[in-house]
């Protein structure tokens, strides 16, 4: 039966998982596929947004299979070395626990690259593709026979084999569903901001593990980084209401001087921190992808990457069932995209959740087993390749 606005492939949610994903099925299988995706955003960065993400090595391979990666490394830092302390706030010296760098691999393991420019390379690939952008939020959905009716509010609902929730972690559509999202906070927040400096980082980054939680220092293009500084609660609402003078003063505690003045190049912004995952990722006709099916600590870096890997793997599935001219929103087809997604997951939100428990805290015993463990893979290439590996996104 043919329907108005008929698709094969519809996305509620135009964020770079989305994105990542229609334009992966596109490239696959060209006029042989109609995509839309739906946000009601439409498709704009946010304005002044200086924020960066980590960009592992595994999925740089498949942005460049797209084509995409010549330009996007206009604007990305590859990270060459990435150094690990544990120390209190207050200690003058913060010796190396572990440290690890591209030395040990063919290629950095991972490149920093801006969020808007991201966004502004996918949205400019997905229109050259011919997936047609909608700007609307889908409200809702409805199966009927062997397709998915998807409501957004522009006149009649559309119409698709497959409907996919790429729309946060607050889904409007994984909650229609009936799926559970179970997870807790963890009484932080992520205070994130862009950081100049006088002297290069050299591509380095940097992770103190601190008694309040992690403070990550992430190398920019220039001599700029992008710092994730996780804080408790109480703390973090101080600190975004200091002046900018105190605040860098603060900054400066954490940061270090080994790169000179520090600058504020972006206003400090914050982000509560908690861990959730979809009890399932799937459901009738309905694919869970990114914040939609979970939610990490940013302690690994590894959340939108998670997220692009999601979209990668349903990708894959949808490409290999419709090239046998077979139904992509069958339930063969999301079972094996949930196999596929399920144990990276859990053991990413696993290994998070432990390791924020493990180090942030003051505890003098778990000091020493920390410092133990690290010595040891500091100690051991095998560990460290292992290590590596991770950081890349499971290369």
């Amino acid at each position: 039966m043919q329907f108005i606005n008929s698709y094969d492939l519809v996305i509620a949610g135009g964020g770079h998982a989305g994105l990542t994903l229609a334009l992966t099925v596109k490239s696959a299988l060209g006029e042989n596929c109609s995509v839309a995706v739906f946000d009601p955003n439409g498709f704009e960065p946010r304005a002044n947004d200086l924020r960066a993400s980590a960009i592992a090595a595994v999925v740089r391979q498949k942005f460049e299979e797209l084509g995409l990666w010549n330009d996007l490394q206009k604007d990305a830092q590859p990270i060459h070395d990435m150094v690990i302390t544990d120390t209190a706030l207050e200690e003058p010296v913060r010796p190396a626990l572990l440290s690890f760098g591209d030395k040990q691999s063919d290629q950095p393991f991972a490149h920093m690259v801006g969020n808007n420019t991201l966004s502004a390379v996918l949205k400019k690939a997905a229109i050259a593709a011919g997936i047609e952008l909608i700007q609307a939020p889908v409200t809702g959905y409805q199966i009927s026979n062997e397709h998915v009716e998807a409501m957004h509010g522009k006149s009649a609902p559309s119409h698709a084999k497959l409907l996919v929730a790429a729309d946060g972690a607050r889904s409007t559509l994984r909650e229609l569903a009936g799926i559970a999202f179970y997870g807790w906070g963890y009484g932080q927040m992520a205070l994130v901001a862009t950081i100049g400096h006088e002297r290069p980082h050299g591509g380095r980054a940097v992770e103190h593990f601190l008694p309040s939680g992690p403070f990550a220092i992430l190398p920019l293009t220039d001599n700029r980084s992008s710092i994730v500084w996780t804080e408790r609660d109480r703390d973090a609402k101080r600190l975004m209401e200091m002046e900018t003078d105190s605040l860098l003063r603060e900054l400066e505690r954490r940061f270090g001087l080994e790169l000179g003045k520090l600058t504020l190049l972006t206003a400090l912004e914050a982000w509560p921190l908690k861990l959730g995952l979809a009890k399932r990722f799937i459901s009738e006709r309905l694919a869970l992808i990114g914040d939609a099916a979970h939610v990490i600590h940013p302690i690994a870096g590894q959340g939108l990457n998670l997220g692009l890997k999601d979209a990668f793997s349903l990708a894959t599935r949808i490409v290999e069932q419709a090239r046998l001219g077979l139904d992509i929103g069958d339930a063969t087809v999301l079972k094996a995209y949930e196999r596929d997604r399920r144990f990276d997951t859990s053991a990413m939100a696993v290994t998070t959740d432990v390791l924020n428990r493990l180090f942030s805290n003051d505890s003098m015993p778990l000091r020493v087993i920390r410092g133990f463990g690290l010595g040891l893979v500091q100690r051991s290439p095998r560990l460290k390749q292992f290590f590596i590996g991770q950081a890349a996104g499971g290369i």
